[in-house]
């Protein structure tokens, strides 16, 4: 997950939410989608319900991935915890699926962003580049101690908070955190998809 993290999930992410609005509109599917009652808004809410969905698949994933190779490779008993405590393998996988509802909720601010840049081109590749570049500035702005300040207002501020998750007892202060600021992200992002997207004129 700390491979994952700071690079593979946010690329994934990229390529799915770039592709929602300006991949149908590069190939020439999306005002045929516009023709059906669906409308505008409805059409937003299950692209973004889509790229949701991915994030919740991701992490979870490479979380049971990671388990099951584990589980060949190592003996399968009690598991070490951050804070030195030691639990049963069942509570063990319990806390891996709830490091991958925090990366979810992480990566859902990110989600957003990327269908807000979807909206605003008809080209794929380039809504897909910009949501991964803004997801390394965001980090790199991240690590700056002069831009301390603007860091808990970063959508990637709390990523590797996933910590707490892993520790006894269970620490949930960065999960709050981190899903109040991520559920900001989505609501200004998901505005603005929401201004751009329906008053954009459809052209393919």
């Amino acid at each position: 997950m700390l491979v994952s993290v700071p690079l593979f999930m946010p690329l994934a992410v990229g390529v799915v939410a770039g592709d929602t609005i300006a991949g149908e509109a590069n190939l020439g599917t999306l005002r045929y989608l516009l023709v059906a009652p669906a409308g505008r808004v409805r059409l937003l809410l299950v692209k973004y319900a889509g790229a949701l969905a991915f994030c919740i698949v991701a992490p979870l994933t490479v979380g049971l991935a990671g388990a099951a190779i584990g589980a060949v490779l190592f003996p399968v008993g009690p598991v070490t915890l951050l804070s030195g405590g030691v639990v049963q393998p069942a509570e063990a996988a319990l806390r891996i699926v709830l490091i991958a509802a925090y990366l979810a909720v992480s990566l859902a601010g990110l989600s957003a962003i990327g269908l807000f840049l979807s909206t605003l081109t008809v080209v794929p590749v380039g809504a897909m580049a910009a949501t991964v570049v803004v997801s390394v500035v965001s980090q790199v702005a991240d690590q700056l101690p002069q831009l301390e300040w603007l860091h808990p207002w970063l959508f990637s501020h709390y990523w590797l908070g996933f910590g707490d998750m892993l520790r006894q007892p269970l620490v949930w202060d960065s999960f709050a955190s981190n899903a109040l600021l991520q559920a900001g992200y989505v609501a200004v992002f998901g505005a603005l998809a929401y201004g751009r997207f329906v008053t954009k004129d459809i052209l393919s």
